[in-house]
């Protein structure tokens, strides 16, 4: 390993299945710390951005955490982020004034970068990610052409792996529970789904406005905004469902591996993004006996702020995640800002365009994610500003809301400050959660 911020540091790399690198899982078994800290990145497009973003975050640690008692691992899964998402005081593009920054930024072309991260994510799909890379670069006017486009961004993301599917097409869980089916924003007419997603973008200033004429109610060359969105929508549904996977069946036995044969071992899990998903999965898949996870952390989590509930407001049955935070012998910390544009606008739109066609004239309410909001549904669940967390106010079990706006809230369109999360005090919530001090 490179010099680090921290030290000991430790990799887990696991595939789309979830099998992990058993050399790297023996490493971290061969650390004698009490306290391990576990981060799981969400969208990013290799090791080398992974692991500059995990030096720092963790950072802070080395003056905050007992030195020589506590170990560090970043997991690395294999995920994706467009290059158009740069992160704040990270990406020497990320853009440094608040997250409603007038101007448009985006173009619906895909650069080399973001192709190649595509080729990456979904091997043996390169010659799908070069046909979709010409139609966004041509930008072809005419009904037929959007149709190509949606049966393109299928071919894409419908990929399997071994026994639970890497991705959304046929996941043996569905975010609140339902019986598994394709997303209908893959199904439904691709020029109306684009429609949606142009004007979401142009709502948030991303894109110009443009015309509102013709037959759907906008300029057709003005779709291949939302058609971009539209690929990067379905990509992320396909990461999000991957991240589960990976929790589930990968690093919750290994994590349930360190803590057989290391009774004493504290573990903290923190997640980014679907990294939040992938690190509650994990609680799924933790042997029975192991109650060696000590906190979780989320920061800013792409999934259903009804995941933990036992309760859907809106349908039968609980969330996907219902009762698993009992599987943490002490908090889970959910850390929300409003200022994430990526959880405010295209998450709840996306997830409508998953459900069902009548889900487009639902409420942001059923389909929130948690990263915005907070956990909903959950009785009990705490809410704290990001200072009252800081000044000792966490509690040492259950569930809690951290409203971090005051730090999270810089970046530009699309995902406004989904990826702010580089921060001195978001490393202290970490700490906290834990009870882990200097």
């Amino acid at each position: 390993m490179p010099e680090f911020s921290v030290a000991p540091y430790r990799e887990l790399t696991f595939d789309a299945d979830g099998d992990v690198q058993a050399q790297q899982l023996a490493a971290v078994r061969a650390l004698r710390v009490r306290d391990l800290v576990v981060f799981a990145h969400g969208w990013n497009n290799d090791r080398s951005i992974a692991t500059k973003f995990y030096d720092r975050f963790f950072a802070p640690f080395a003056q905050l955490a007992p030195p020589g008692t506590t170990g560090y691992v970043g997991v690395l899964w294999p995920a994706m982020r467009f290059t158009d998402e740069p992160i704040p005081d990270f990406d020497p593009r990320g853009v440094a004034g608040p997250v409603d920054a007038a101007g448009p930024v985006l173009r619906p072309e895909l650069d080399e970068a973001t192709r190649q991260a595509l080729r990456t994510a979904f091997p043996d799909r390169a010659d799908v990610v070069d046909r979709l890379a010409r139609m966004l670069a041509e930008q072809p006017t005419n009904h037929a052409a959007f149709d190509e486009f949606g049966l393109f961004v299928r071919k894409l993301v419908e990929v399997t792996g071994r026994g639970a599917p890497a991705s959304f097409a046929g996941d043996v869980e569905t975010e609140d529970a339902a019986p598994p089916s394709d997303p209908a924003m893959l199904s439904d007419d691709t020029a109306t789904v684009c429609r949606a997603f142009t004007e979401a973008l142009e709502e948030l200033g991303a894109v110009p406005s443009g015309s509102r004429e013709g037959a759907f109610g906008i300029g057709l060359d003005r779709l291949w905004n939302g058609g971009k969105e539209l690929l990067r929508q379905a990509t992320y549904y396909a990461m999000k469902r991957r991240a589960g996977t990976v929790g589930q069946l990968g690093l919750g036995p290994a994590l349930g591996e360190l803590a057989e044969r290391n009774p004493d071992l504290r573990i903290h899990l923190v997640g980014h993004s679907f990294g939040a998903r992938l690190v509650s999965f994990a609680l799924r898949g933790l042997p029975k006996s192991v109650t060696g996870v000590k906190s979780v952390t989320l920061l800013q989590g792409a999934f259903s702020h009804h995941a933990f509930a036992p309760r859907l407001p809106h349908q039968a049955g609980g969330g996907v995640l219902s009762g698993q935070e009992r599987r943490i012998d002490g908090p889970l910390v959910c850390c929300h800002s409003e200022h994430d544009a990526a959880l405010k606008v295209f998450y709840p739109l996306a997830s409508r365009l998953a459900g069902d066609s009548t889900g487009l004239l639902g409420d942001d309410a059923k389909w929130g994610a948690l990263g915005y909001g907070g956990i909903k549904g959950v009785d009990g669940t705490k809410r704290l500003t990001l200072a009252q967390a800081l000044a000792g106010g966490l509690p040492k079990d259950g569930c809690v809301n951290v409203d971090a706006a005051a730090k999270v809230r810089r970046g530009g369109p699309p995902s406004g400050a989904h990826s702010d999360i580089l921060h001195k005090e978001l490393a202290q919530v970490v700490l906290a959660a834990g009870r882990i001090h200097a």
